[in-house]
């Protein structure tokens, strides 16, 4: 019989779990400064007597080496950073940090990996090869998935693939979603300076109208997206906020437009960089005026292997059955810097559900939102399950 029907979750642990979600959720941190949520992991890990360390100031790293010997090797993440949102949600253990929640859930991405990690090191000696534990801070913020990467968190030994998941309140609690390819987008940001010539509203051919210029380009992004791109490629460019003028009898001399940018391919995204500072800079001086643009290269798409993906599934299937396994019909034009780990090493991304039908269901990054605890186990189970299947696999 192998280790992947042998063992089974303890739940009595799962008390311990609930009671480290809501210190969690109480103390919520956000990007590159989770110190406390850092500090409550690593005490955790040590009440069991799991020894980790710290990477980039407030990621911690476990290391599981299977007392059997050396063999294949599975990296499982989670996120553990919050978000500048003032909850909401009338929870007893609700934010106590003011204008800063956990409304993405990497509360119940962090104990769910918790509980991944306990019954890993429960069952280290009968399995060979290494499980490691990646509890990443700053997810919310582009870079912080780079920045572990480059440290060497996928190195020593070589990492041959990475999994994370996402709580997902568009699927029914406990069910899982995956699908093989895209299924997160790449999210790049971009800010644009349009500088013209200020005057008077009375003589408008004596300046340069910086905010007409600024409604063209708006206009003609979304040309951009319609008429210069492959149509059967997904493409999101959305400008979210505008910043110029200071009358209204005063034509304005500079504006600043942000925004954002989604593709699913590579090829769409370098292409389409390409074209955006292109027409920006044209349309600008066609009118009269100069724009400088700032192009942030952020997350790449997360794309899923399929070898993993397909042991992911078969893992999945194991602990909540087959009929609770779905595959999601599209990707999502969000982000998710596991995009990096994505790029580095054959890697799956899945969705857990929570979506309870007697309940209101809020999306993430809402005030509101909320996920029932029972949700932890079940994540923990399908973390363990996939890693022992992984490592097995390679025997």
């Amino acid at each position: 019989m192998s280790i992947g029907t042998e063992w089974a979750w303890d739940s009595a642990i799962d008390e311990r779990l609930y009671a480290v979600r809501r210190q969690l959720h109480q103390h919520p941190e956000l990007s590159f400064s989770e110190h406390e949520t850092c500090a409550t992991i690593v005490r955790t890990l040590n009440e069991w007597g799991i020894p980790s360390k710290i990477m980039c100031e407030t990621g911690v790293v476990v290391d599981i080496h299977g007392g059997l010997g050396t063999g294949r090797t599975i990296a499982l993440r989670a996120d553990i950073d919050a978000l500048p949102i003032e909850e909401k949600s009338g929870v007893p253990f609700a934010s106590q940090n003011p204008g800063v929640m956990h409304a993405c859930g990497h509360d119940g991405h962090t104990t769910i990996l918790l509980g991944a990690v306990y019954h890993l090191w429960k069952h280290r000696d009968r399995f060979r090869g290494l499980v490691r534990c990646i509890f990443q801070p700053g997810e919310e913020a582009d870079g912080a998935a780079k920045k572990m990467i480059e440290a060497g968190v996928l190195s020593e030994p070589t990492i041959e693939a990475a999994v994370a998941l996402h709580l997902w309140p568009h699927l029914p609690f406990g069910t899982v979603g995956v699908r093989e390819g895209s299924v997160t987008a790449s999210c790049d940001d971009f800010s644009i300076h349009i500088m013209g010539k200020g005057g008077h509203s009375a003589r408008p051919h004596q300046a340069v109208d910086a905010i007409a210029i600024a409604a063209e380009v708006i206009r003609s992004l979304q040309y951009l997206r319609v008429k210069m791109s492959n149509p059967v490629e997904p493409l999101v460019i959305h400008v979210g906020k505008i910043n110029g003028g200071v009358a209204s009898n005063v034509v304005a001399d500079a504006v600043t437009l942000d925004g954002t940018i989604r593709s699913l391919t590579e090829e769409v995204r370098i292409d389409c960089k390409r074209k955006f500072i292109e027409l920006v800079e044209g349309i600008a001086q066609q009118y009269g005026g100069k724009a400088n643009v700032s192009y942030d290269d952020g997350n790449p798409a997360v794309n899923n292997n399929a070898r993993v993906l397909h042991r992911l599934a078969e893992s999945a299937a194991r602990v909540i059955g087959e009929t609770n396994l779905h595959t999601l019909p599209h990707p999502s034009m969000g982000a998710d810097d596991f995009g990096y780990f994505a790029q580095a090493v054959p890697s799956t991304y899945f969705r857990l559900g929570i979506k309870q039908s007697e309940k209101d269901s809020f999306d993430l990054h809402h005030p509101q939102f909320y996920f029932d605890e029972a949700i932890i186990p079940i994540g923990g189970k399908i973390f363990t399950q996939f890693a022992l299947n992984w490592l097995e696999e390679g025997e």
